[in-house]
């Protein structure tokens, strides 16, 4: 079954935070990919740019708006991902659980649906 694994973090945080902190949480992240991908788990993974960068595309009634930024009202932004195939919920949990975001922030769990037509 495969569940995204959806990253919120404190982008705050994570700027005062010293280097080597960062780069635990990096390589504890990239154990965790390996660890899933030891165990035929693992499909892709993704760390996003800070949220400064980001943009938002809507489109109403013809006319596309060009907007900056998410509009989240919280400290915590989506930053990154992890696609995964597990048994089930609870292995997703695992997942989760290990994590390094999930110490800081949230690690949202997600199932991914199957919809005919998609390619591989």
């Amino acid at each position: 079954m495969k569940f995204m694994l959806l990253c919120y973090d404190d982008e705050d945080y994570w700027e005062n935070a010293e280097p080597a902190t960062h780069e635990a949480a990096i390589a504890e992240a990239v154990a965790l990919t390996r660890e899933l991908n030891d165990k035929g788990q693992y499909i892709l993974s993704a760390p996003l740019a800070h949220s400064r960068q980001a943009k938002g595309v809507r489109v109403r009634e013809g006319q596309t708006l060009v907007i900056d930024g998410p509009f989240a009202e919280t400290r915590e932004v989506l930053g990154g991902f992890h696609l995964i195939d597990v048994p089930d919920l609870d292995a997703a949990i695992r997942a989760a659980q290990l994590h390094p975001g999930a110490k800081v922030g949230t690690v949202e769990i997600r199932p991914g649906l199957e919809i005919a037509g998609l390619p591989d």
